[in-house]
């Protein structure tokens, strides 16, 4: 596999990097940092257009059945239900944006600047509504089984409705310094990009700002409030009799497990990424490499986890398997008394109401 070398001098390659790892941080500045980025051929682009486009389907596919799944059931909603209904909703709407980005990957962006800016600010309002959505599950999830309040099902849905509003305004909010992104051509190349152009004295301010509320809000703060929640939420089932207490606490484990192996890699890179901008660590010619081609393979990770949102919060849980395959029934797909079999089977082996109250 042929390799090629690049000198910043001519053409700063690394604006390139910007639309795979959506933060327009990660630029080297050709003026202060004089090295040259290794680039394995083509591969990178093409292996990157086939991931968004393989998360986009599983994504579309899995966030779909959860939503069709819920709204079909919507006499019964409960406030979980309606947290994963709008979890479904931003994974899905994050999804259709890949196909832009897998184009991109391939051929440069080519489709405007107006699309540049609604493309990148539907894709960070859905970041951060999605991480937040997963902190307000977990607040769910804490108050139903550690105080045992079993009429959240049907208490106040008008509040619960409210803190997803306030979920998605809070997103919009944080997401607006996107907008600064635009099409841009760099100099000594053909290739177009969407891109966030930064100049000035207060540039600096700008990203280190941007950046602190991107690891707060964006990742600290929820995953703080995930940690809290669900510990005293294990500690709570462990005890509690009954061997469902054992499924409960795989499927808060598997929770936790899915956005710090989703999530952290990338926060630490970003981490480490901007302590070298501020000048708080060395920063070598080996290091910028490598700092950013972890970005590439973090954030990508980080992509996966809107596949995986469905299965953790949805597939697993046994009230929405129970739904799903009521409404195949209804539907024909698979007999009715296959699925009398099925719910006689969940009754059974319920206990204490555990499984209704876990994910």
């Amino acid at each position: 596999m042929d390799s090629q070398t690049i000198n910043f001098d001519d053409f700063d390659f690394s604006d390139m990097f910007e639309n795979y790892t959506n933060d327009s941080y990660h630029l080297l500045d050709p003026n202060t940092i004089p090295c040259s980025l290794v680039i394995n051929g083509n591969w990178i682009n093409t292996t990157l257009a086939v991931i968004y486009s393989l998360v986009c389907f599983l994504a579309v596919t899995g966030n779909m059945l959860v939503m069709v799944v819920i709204l079909y059931n919507r006499r019964t909603i409960s406030s979980t239900d309606i947290y994963l209904l709008h979890l479904a909703v931003a994974d899905l709407l994050f999804a259709v944006t890949l196909p832009f980005w897998a184009v991109d990957a391939i051929s440069g962006w080519v489709f405007g600047d107006a699309m540049c800016k609604i493309i990148s600010m539907l894709q960070e309002v859905n970041f951060y509504s999605g991480i937040l959505l997963l902190a307000c599950i977990s607040i769910n999830r804490y108050l139903a089984i550690v105080y045992s309040t079993q009429s959240h099902k049907q208490k106040r849905p008008f509040l619960i409705k409210l803190v997803c509003a306030v979920v998605w305004v809070l997103a919009i909010a944080l997401s607006l310094p996107i907008l600064y992104k635009g099409e841009y051509t760099p100099p000594g190349s053909s290739r177009t990009i969407c891109y966030e152009i930064l100049d000035g004295e207060s540039a600096e301010t700008w990203r280190a700002t941007t950046r602190f509320l991107r690891h707060s809000i964006g990742f600290l703060i929820p995953l703080a409030v995930m940690i809290f929640c669900y510990s005293v939420t294990i500690h709570r089932l462990c005890q509690t009799k009954g061997f469902q207490k054992q499924k409960a606490m795989k499927v808060i484990i598997a929770v936790v497990l899915a956005f710090l192996i989703c999530w952290l890699p990338y926060n630490l890179t970003v981490f480490i990424d901007t302590l070298m901008r501020s000048k708080l660590i060395d920063e070598s010619c080996d290091m910028r490499n490598h700092i950013e081609r972890a970005l590439f393979a973090t954030q990508t990770l980080g992509f996966l986890h809107s596949c995986i949102n469905p299965i953790l919060y949805a597939f697993i849980g046994v009230k929405f398997r129970r739904n799903l395959v009521k409404l195949l029934a209804m539907k024909g797909i698979i007999k009715k008394s296959a699925a009398s079999q099925y719910g006689r089977s969940v009754s059974s082996s319920s206990e204490s109401g555990l499984i209704s109250t876990t994910i």
